[in-house]
């Protein structure tokens, strides 16, 4: 009898939520489907909402738990970004069945997914809901678990100010166009694009490097045509290819009394008058764009070649010389 109370309790708070929903469509914008996290500025924002999960597992255990059963008075994010701690990001109550965490987007490295769960009072790992889209079969050991799941989270994110424009012509008729790629690990429901003059468009805001993408239109795969850079992948068609660079600062401080400071690297092909150096304040500055990836580089100093004495960060070339080292995200 307990059970059915249960379930009808939980089919009951499901069908208000839902006539909530429907009552306030008329005022609000249509919601995104429940991912449990989402960008807002330069914030990761978890989300845990307690009426889209129904069951718990125990850690260290298969034992489930109903999440009816359970007295919650602390949840937190645990993922590959904290070394699956159980306590360390606490999540602060926001509504009646609401918890959010906020995280800077620099509090991450350049991994362009990660696999989470949230904990409940520290020992109860929510299963991620049938419904809810970026969730993964966990991976242990090169091992599949084919009925264990986690949530994923990408750093590549929808936004009008992102560094990335995707462009499709044509395809009028369409009824959907999705935006699938290497940096969202190939989801086919995450980017949606817009219909706007001549096509379909999106922008994301990618960490730099190199990303494979195509687009879905109508549930049918195709590669960019506007794009000639592509590879070909396992299933013997192409995949479409952009590089993203960042600008990087590059400084000198000092050297007041330098006549002429350049910049060079395996970024330039180590050109010593490519990239001139200007004075700013103490410094000697030169902002470029860079790829994602590691890259070598020196300062030239009115013709003597130094590393820089501000990053820590060195490597020997083979031929005797030794360079700084910059990694770019």
């Amino acid at each position: 009898m307990q059970i059915l109370n249960r379930h009808i309790m939980k089919t009951f708070q499901v069908f208000i939520l839902a006539l909530a929903s429907a009552t306030l469509a008329w005022a609000q914008p249509e919601e995104l489907p429940y991912r449990a996290y989402y960008f807002e500025g330069n914030e990761v924002v978890f989300e845990f909402d307690l009426r889209y999960f129904e069951e718990a597992t125990l850690h260290k255990t298969d034992k489930k738990v109903d999440f009816d059963d359970l007295d919650i008075y602390e949840v937190a994010v645990a993922g590959d970004f904290n070394n699956w701690s159980r306590k360390k990001w606490k999540m602060k109550k926001v509504g009646p069945q609401r918890y959010q965490l906020r995280k800077k987007i620099t509090d991450f490295d350049d991994a362009f997914k990660w696999e989470y769960k949230f904990i409940i009072n520290g020992k109860y790992w929510a299963e991620p809901p049938e419904s809810v889209l970026n969730k993964s079969k966990v991976t242990h050991n090169n091992q599949i678990w084919d009925e264990v799941y986690n949530l994923s989270l990408f750093t590549a994110r929808q936004s009008p100010e992102g560094n990335a424009r995707f462009f499709l012509p044509g395809y009028e008729e369409a009824e959907k166009v999705i935006l699938s790629g290497s940096f969202n690990s190939w989801d086919e429901h995450a980017f949606t694009m817009d219909k706007v003059e001549g096509g379909w468009a999106t922008r994301l805001q990618l960490d730099a490097g190199r990303h494979e993408y195509k687009f879905i239109v109508d549930g049918t795969w195709m590669e960019d045509p506007n794009n000639p850079n592509k590879r070909k992948n396992r299933y013997d068609t192409f995949n479409s290819i952009l590089e993203v660079a960042r600008p990087v600062i590059f400084r000198l401080e000092n050297y007041d009394g330098a006549e002429k400071v350049a910049l060079a690297g395996s970024f330039n092909g180590w050109k010593t008058d490519d990239i001139r150096m200007h004075r700013e304040g103490n410094a000697w500055v030169a902002t470029i764009e860079l790829k994602g990836g590691k890259h070598w580089y020196k300062f030239i100093v009115d013709g003597q070649w130094i590393t820089d004495p501000a990053n820590p960060f060195r490597e020997h070339d083979g031929s005797g010389n030794i360079n700084s080292v910059i990694r770019v995200k």
